[in-house]
C-alpha cells in the first residue's frame, strides 16, 4: 500500500468514526479524488516530508501548520464545491488547502497575512501547476472584497468569533467554513450557510484544534 493510499484509508476510517458529529459515513467521491491527486509532500519541509501522508499536522514554519489530511478533506467536502464555483480561502500557510480546492473549482483566491509564507505558497502553486489559484499578503480577516461574492469560503485557522466580512461576502446559497473559539481550546468547525434571501444559519460540526488567526482583530 502506497503511502497516498494509506491516507486516504485512514481519513475514510475518521469519517466513520467522527460520523455523529459530521452526519455522514463518507465524503463526496470527487473531494477523495481531490485528496489522493494532491501530492502532500510537496507542500512540506523535507525534514518532516517521511511523515507527509501521516493523519495529522505538521509545522510549516512561522508558527503554523499543515492541517492533518482528514480535517482538510472534511473542509473541502463541507463547503459542497462545484467545477463552476470561486472560492475563498483565508490562510493560505503553504498552499495544500488551495491545492485541494483547485482541483475541485474553477478559481481560488486565498490570503495570507505572514509575507514569507504566502511567497513560499505562491511559488510552490505556480511550480505543481495550480494556475487557478492566486494569492495575495494580507488580513484575511476582512477577506478579499474585490472578487466578492463567493461560492464559498474556508477558513484554515481559528477566530474568536466568525468575521462579518466573511459572511457578506457569501454568495447566496454560499458556505463558509470556520473554527471559532479560543486559541488551542474550545475550538468548534462550524458551518455558516446563506440561505437564496440571505439568512443565515450555523451548525457547530466537530471539536478542533488550529492555530488562532492572526491579525487587526
Amino acid at each position: 500500500m502506497s503511502q497516498q493510499d494509506k491516507m486516504l484509508r485512514d481519513i475514510r476510517a475518521e469519517v466513520k468514526y467522527t460520523r455523529r458529529y459530521i452526519g455522514k459515513d463518507a465524503f463526496d467521491p470527487r473531494v477523495m479524488k481531490a485528496m489522493e491527486a494532491v501530492s502532500r509532500h510537496e507542500f512540506v519541509d523535507s525534514g518532516v516530508r517521511a511523515y507527509a501522508y501521516d493523519n495529522g499536522p505538521l509545522p510549516i514554519g512561522y508558527g503554523q501548520t499543515i492541517s492533518q489530511p482528514y480535517i482538510v478533506a472534511l473542509m473541502t467536502d463541507l463547503l459542497d464545491p462545484d467545477p463552476d464555483d470561486v472560492m475563498l480561502e483565508v490562510g493560505t500557510g503553504c498552499g495544500y488547502q488551495a491545492a485541494v480546492l483547485a482541483t475541485l473549482v474553477q478559481k481560488v483566491y486565498s490570503v495570507e497575512i505572514i509575507k514569507e509564507l504566502s511567497e513560499q505558497s505562491a511559488t510552490r502553486l505556480r511550480r505543481l501547476g495550480y494556475a487557478n489559484v492566486v494569492t495575495r499578503v494580507g488580513d484575511g480577516y476582512h477577506g478579499w472584497e474585490a472578487h466578492a461574492p463567493y461560492d464559498g469560503i474556508v477558513v484554515t485557522a481559528a477566530a474568536p468569533y466568525v468575521p462579518p466580512a466573511l459572511v457578506a461576502q457569501l454568495k447566496p446559497g454560499a458556505r463558509l467554513v470556520i473554527p471559532v473559539g479560543p486559541s488551542h481550546f474550545s475550538q468548534v468547525l462550524e458551518l455558516i450557510e446563506k440561505d437564496q434571501d440571505g439568512k443565515v444559519s450555523t451548525r457547530d460540526v466537530l471539536p478542533v484544534a488550529f492555530v488562532p488567526l492572526t491579525g487587526e482583530h
